[in-house]
């Protein structure tokens, strides 16, 4: 698989990112730098080995997972600059349509 400029402006538009010409021709070109690399990996013999997990052989202490109450709804809602009784209001950030 090889990217294109055509690829590059699809990827741009939905990262919402703007490229000048000259960028795009260097996207390309970085992006099948990539996948060429990439390629190299898929021809490395892995059979057999086990998948990596953890980079060291200890295992993490884990803390136990305990609720606590590190403010109450009345405190946060104290400095909300909207709300209601409940609830802290925000502007609606999802159009539908």
């Amino acid at each position: 698989m090889a990217v294109d400029i055509k690829t590059v402006e699809r990827i741009a538009t939905l990262s919402k990112l703007e490229f000048s010409d000259k960028e795009k021709q260097e996207m390309t070109g970085d992006m099948n730098r990539m996948l060429d690399f990439v390629e190299q990996l898929s021809a490395v013999d892995t059979e057999g080995l086990k998948p990596l997990i953890y980079m060291l052989e200890e295992e993490a202490e884990l803390r136990k997972d305990e609720v606590i109450e590190t403010i109450t709804q009345r405190d946060a809602l104290k400095n909300a600059p909207e709300k209601d009784s409940d609830f802290i209001k925000v502007p609606k950030v999802i159009n539908k349509g």
